[in-house]
């Protein structure tokens, strides 16, 4: 048998296995990457909510101790 006949053994290289996750990676569930958004607004949010709380309470506490 010459080196110039190859046959496919069903062993995987490295680049073969490279392309196959590159081939499957391209597929993109979108309810998955609404729920990313969902989930990071979600956050921002609650953050946003809280600063403002800080912030409100710090000006609150600031009136409180200047009345005094």
């Amino acid at each position: 048998m010459s080196g110039e006949h190859a046959s496919n053994t069903g062993i995987v290289t490295s680049n073969d296995a490279k392309k196959n996750t590159k081939k499957s990676a391209r597929r993109v569930d979108v309810n998955t990457l609404l729920n990313k958004v969902r989930a990071d607004q979600k956050k921002e949010k609650f953050e946003n909510t809280v600063f403002f709380g800080l912030a409100a309470a710090v000006i609150v506490v600031t009136g409180i101790i200047i009345s005094l």
